[in-house]
């Protein structure tokens, strides 16, 4: 069975035990990372305090200014719940499987029908996080470092860098405009170098991401499944390459894939969508699927690394136990409290050249909550 995430209902989620103590020599460097990674709370200070309006009380420890949401019920509604976890542990572990630890070099493939402005978009997300310390707080470059706070068995932590190495223009849809699981990867073959493509093999930090355009559907897009991540078959392409597949959902399921810049018609006049960031609700929406690819792929890139469950074939990862949280008081469906621009944006990080994304925020396995920059 191939390994799908970004399910639509990914809200379910996995508890195995009550021992959440990472299984690897680092947490010393991950909380470093954490306090790092929180140096906007402290600029900001008391103002985004939660639950503590004395700033003398609060210690020099991040979590004294920042409570993570987490997705699980309380004592006083676990009774009635059935879908969120009723531990208040959830047992993600790591299985001794490498995580990309060296610089991360991405491989675009773009298929079908792409505007300038759409790449404009995905470039600066994905340069953002390796952005200079000078970008806005809170930043994508922040957001990430709670996907660095995760290690391989030497304890070494998730690369900070990640720059597009290339890209290959696939316009003429090579392999049609219905793709399956294992015709993505056919477009991964044929967009190497060898095969007459454009792009380099490289099995050393290369990640190939296919991201196909609003005219193309994908097996289970939509109804089941928004973007995911898995590796190549030798047999299929001649090498292992981690590579991920995400969908421009803007034409044939935004309210799905693209949300909350678009909602489901039985939410009716409950929830009104949000503004997307950067005008477009397919790509905006795109953005935060790319975001939760990447981290998952980093951290479980042969499948075989940190996840919570014990069926590595539908493992429930870092992105997963997030999925549909955005800012603070996130759940049943609502994304949570996030800032908006001048314009009505909404959005949670800013990014290169003044771009604002709005993406989801991740599994701390430190902190045992969700986690997000603020």
């Amino acid at each position: 069975m191939l390994h799908t995430d970004h399910f639509i209902h990914a809200t379910i989620l996995a508890s195995t035990g009550t021992d959440s103590s990472m299984p690897q020599p680092s947490r010393l460097n991950n909380l470093l990372k954490y306090r790092a990674m929180s140096i906007c709370v402290f600029a900001r200070g008391a103002a985004f305090a939660i639950g503590n309006k004395d700033p003398a009380s609060s210690s020099s420890f991040p979590s004294a200014l920042y409570h993570p949401f987490r997705p699980w019920p309380t004592a006083a509604t676990d009774t009635v719940s059935k879908v969120l976890v009723k531990d208040p542990i959830v047992d993600i572990q790591y299985h001794m499987g490498p995580v990309l630890t060296s610089a991360i070099r991405v491989y675009i493939i773009w298929y079908g029908a792409w505007k300038i402005s759409q790449k404009s978009i995905i470039r600066d997300f994905l340069a953002s996080i390796s952005a200079p310390a000078s970008v806005p707080c809170p930043s994508v470059r922040q957001w990430w470092s709670t996907v660095q706070t995760y290690t391989d068995q030497t304890g070494a932590n998730i690369s900070a860098s990640i720059v597009v190495a290339g890209e290959h223009e696939d316009r003429n849809y090579s392999h049609g405009k219905l793709l399956s699981r294992l015709s993505v990867q056919e477009v991964i073959r044929s967009a190497l170098a060898e095969n007459q493509g454009t792009l380099p093999v490289n099995t050393k930090g290369g990640l190939y991401m296919v991201l196909t355009s609003e005219d193309v559907m994908m097996q289970d897009y939509c109804r089941a499944v928004c973007g995911f991540h898995y590796f190549t078959f030798p047999a299929k392409v001649g090498y292992t390459l981690p590579y991920a597949w995400i969908g421009n959902s803007g034409k044939s399921c935004p309210e799905v894939c693209a949300f909350p810049f678009a909602i489901p018609a039985f939410m009716g006049e409950s929830f009104a969508p949000l503004k997307s960031p950067n005008n477009d609700i397919g790509v905006d929406g795109m953005v935060s699927v790319i975001g939760h690819e990447l981290a998952e792929i980093s951290s479980n890139p042969l499948i075989n690394a940190w996840y919570a469950g014990k069926d590595p074939s539908a493992p429930f990862e870092i992105a997963d136990l997030c999925e549909g949280m955005y800012g603070y008081g996130a759940g049943g469906g609502y994304p949570g409290d996030v800032p908006t621009s001048t314009y009505g944006a909404s959005y949670n990080v800013h990014g290169v050249r003044g771009r604002k994304f709005l993406v989801q925020w991740l599994w701390n396995a430190d902190m045992n909550s969700c986690q997000g920059p603020v």
